[in-house]
């Protein structure tokens, strides 16, 4: 008789599913089945992931995966919940994964936004993906559905992995619309560490984490609630500044106390420069050439300013 995986602990709005370890081993058979040479190895448009990221570090692994919960994030942005099976797949806070759909020639890429500790845990991940003509995009928008099959494989050089005995940091995260992604999983995953620390009395030292978010209006701010939980958990370690910069309705009072209309400034910035702090930047190219050039030239030492961006 299979073993029966219960998918729990899924966020209010997802759908749940039941997987077996027997289904589990099939769709991996099935899913890499479908994957051709030519979706792998190539990509259809210069702007296209595989080929913005032929230089960057990947692991070996290529894992099935099973949608396994689906909600809408924002009007332009769908989450999506994958079960990963194989005990080999894993990833750090802040890195993409190649997505492999079976039957679209071209390999997506997109940023995990949840904690290493939910794959350890019950081995999902997290993804949010904006509403793009781009074929991957499309497909999450459009065709997905829960028990959707896909293949994964984790790579990028943007991430936040301290180990027990490193020096403590703060850290400075700087998001602009789905930007969030990676950031999120930093910052949830600096929370797992916390937590751990405070229940055990050993681990990693986090120091403060302060979140500059941007996006066009309060309701493309994605993962408000999630931002807020852990805002409210670590009052003494985590604080956040949201900013609309084309907001046209009237901010609820709810938003208001975390909200500021206009864009992030350079000055905002400024005010939590050390030597102690490290910077994380994602969001369109623009912004973040503009923030590393920034803290380059208020002196912060290049290995302490990680960027991240996302055509």
């Amino acid at each position: 008789m299979a073993r029966v995986v219960l998918i729990s602990g899924l966020l209010r709005g997802y759908v749940g599913a039941v997987c077996t370890q027997a289904a589990a081993s099939k769709l991996m058979l099935c899913t890499l089945r479908h994957l051709s040479l030519t979706s792998i190895m190539k990509s259809q448009r210069k702007t296209d992931h595989l080929e913005r990221t032929a230089t960057v570090m990947r692991r070996e692994v290529v894992a099935a995966a099973k949608v396994c919960g689906a909600a809408s994030e924002s009007p332009s942005v769908k989450s999506l919940r994958l079960l990963i099976a194989d005990k080999d797949f894993s990833f750090k806070a802040g890195q993409w994964i190649d997505f492999f759909i079976p039957g679209v020639s071209v390999v997506g890429g997109f940023s995990i936004c949840s904690s290493p500790r939910l794959l350890e845990q019950e081995r999902m991940i997290e993804l949010a993906v904006k509403y793009t003509n781009h074929p991957p995009a499309l497909w999450v928008h459009n065709k997905c559905t829960l028990d959707s099959e896909v293949a994964v494989r984790v790579g990028g050089d943007f991430f936040f992995d301290p180990q027990p005995t490193d020096a403590p940091r703060n850290l400075v995260l700087i998001a602009g619309g789905v930007g969030i992604n990676p950031l999120l999983s930093i910052l949830r995953h600096s929370a797992d560490l916390h937590r751990e620390r405070a229940n055990k009395g050993s681990g990693y030292e986090i120091g403060t984490i302060k979140l500059f978010y941007s996006a066009k209006n309060t309701s493309e701010l994605l993962f408000k609630k999630n931002i807020f939980d852990l805002v409210n958990e670590f009052p003494e370690k985590i604080a956040c500044s949201l900013h609309v910069t084309k907001q046209t309705t009237q901010i609820s009072a709810e938003l208001k106390p975390y909200i500021t209309e206009g864009r992030i400034t350079e000055e905002e910035i400024k005010d939590h420069i050390s030597k102690e702090t490290l910077f994380y930047i994602c969001g369109p190219p623009p912004m973040t050439d503009f923030f590393s050039k920034q803290l380059e030239n208020n002196h912060v030492p290049k290995e302490h300013i990680c960027f991240e961006k996302w055509w």
